[in-house]
């Protein structure tokens, strides 16, 4: 039975990002910096986002939790972007969990990973594994999720009980079916979808297989965000489509809905993307909804157990 509501009910922001250019390390954020970017130019966000403003962003919605993921603070000193985030929670409220940066592939990711899992709010870790751009250099690059280095730092994450936040094109994620057959006991969190940037038919049809490849692995997730394409608004008609196959590929237990603002402010108000998730939502159940905009959050990163969330439930 379909439920054709949309969802009123509280929500857990699975992605999102707090900064402060002006006072904090980002090097891709200075006025000057100029990096290749999906959504094109993005000097629109190279401001200070704080929760104020992401509360003003989000009015009208019932965001409870959040979880803030790493920001490319510069990577000489990750710890500094944890106590960063960490002190933000406690001013603020927000966010709820964090997901924070650390190399695996350096000497150092022992001592780094030890120290990040040592804040109450890290769930998880994220460390982009680069590799082939584009479709046509699958063969020829691979990503570091095959480096022996990058996977013996990887292998660390499960003696500290932490996820791994994973974002790649989805022409990579073959090298991620692997990583999640070779180590079963830790989470793999797909970020933004598989970044389904190429909407021909040929790039979502290999889009579509290679995340049902992916879903087949049982200890991984993925968030609805970040589906935005460059120089064109975010629509329920641009974009139903792929979250309606998202859903079945991974049911809602495995799938949650998230923001990634301010990132995606470039594509759209956070009520046209979190509005326009609830009315693609709309079609199903009201527990299948809870699940995509609250639950799986809520399960994956434990935001229930931020002293905010627990005196709002």
């Amino acid at each position: 039975m379909t439920n054709d509501t949309l969802w009123s009910g509280p929500i857990v922001d699975a992605h999102q990002h707090f900064w402060d250019p002006f006072t904090n390390p980002h090097p891709w954020l200075r006025s000057e910096a100029r990096i290749p970017f999906r959504y094109g130019d993005y000097s629109a966000i190279k401001r200070r986002y704080l929760p104020g403003h992401y509360l003003a962003d989000a009015y009208g919605h019932d965001v409870r939790e959040t979880v803030y993921v790493e920001t490319e603070w510069d990577p000489s000193s990750p710890i500094d972007e944890t106590r960063y985030a960490t002190s933000i929670a406690e001013r603020f409220g927000l966010p709820s969990a964090i997901v924070a940066q650390a190399w695996l592939d350096r000497g150092d990711a022992s001592s780094v990973i030890a120290a990040q899992a040592a804040f109450p709010l890290v769930r998880s870790v994220r460390h982009k594994p680069g590799g082939p751009t584009s479709l046509d250099q699958v063969g020829h690059l691979r990503t570091l999720m095959s480096d022996d280095t990058w996977r013996r730092g990887y292998a660390l994450l499960g003696c500290h009980g932490l996820h791994f936040d994973l974002q790649t094109p989805w022409w990579n994620l073959h090298e991620a079916v692997r990583l999640a057959r070779d180590f079963p006991r830790t989470t793999i969190v797909l970020n933004h979808a598989g970044l389904p940037s190429d909407r021909s038919v040929e790039g979502l049809k290999g889009w579509h297989a290679a995340m049902a490849d992916f879903a087949e692995q049982p200890n991984v997730r993925v968030k609805i965000s970040g589906i935005g394409q460059p120089s064109r608004p975010w629509t329920v008609e641009g974009n139903r489509w792929i979250v309606e196959e998202i859903i079945a590929m991974f049911g809602p237990a495995r799938a949650m809905f998230a923001s990634n603002f301010p990132v995606d402010s470039l594509c759209g108000t956070f009520d046209d993307i979190m509005g326009g998730f609830k009315r693609i939502a709309s079609r199903y159940p009201i527990e299948d909804q809870r699940r995509l905009f609250c639950d799986t959050a809520r399960e994956v990163y434990r935001t229930g157990a931020h002293p905010r969330a627990a005196a709002a439930q």
